[in-house]
């Protein structure tokens, strides 16, 4: 019968063989700092802009089905408020 091993590794180790590289840049000791929070911080008028742009688009899209818009309901006027739906969707990626 066999002598059984007590612990240790069977397979070699990544890299331990003459001219193998590893599969992965090491970063584990890499350090990132943090971004300053000054650098962090959004202007007042970023989520003021954004919550008027989803607020008339929000209205836009309403009054045209109330019919409170010049003329009957448009596609135009829906159009128009998916822009500002989408305009204000922009703009709340910009927000830190």
């Amino acid at each position: 019968m066999p002598e059984r091993r007590k612990g240790g590794r069977v397979t070699p180790k990544a890299g331990s063989r003459p001219g193998a590289r590893p599969s992965a840049p090491d970063t584990r000791g890499r350090y990132t700092p943090p971004i300053p929070r000054e650098e962090r911080v959004s202007p007042t008028w970023v989520p003021v802009l954004m919550f008027i742009l989803l607020g008339l688009g929000v209205v836009t899209i309403v009054f045209n089905y109330l019919n409170l818009l010049p003329g009957d309901a448009d596609n135009k006027y829906l159009l128009l408020g998916l822009v500002f739906i989408t305009a204000g969707f922009i703009t709340a990626t910009n927000f830190h």
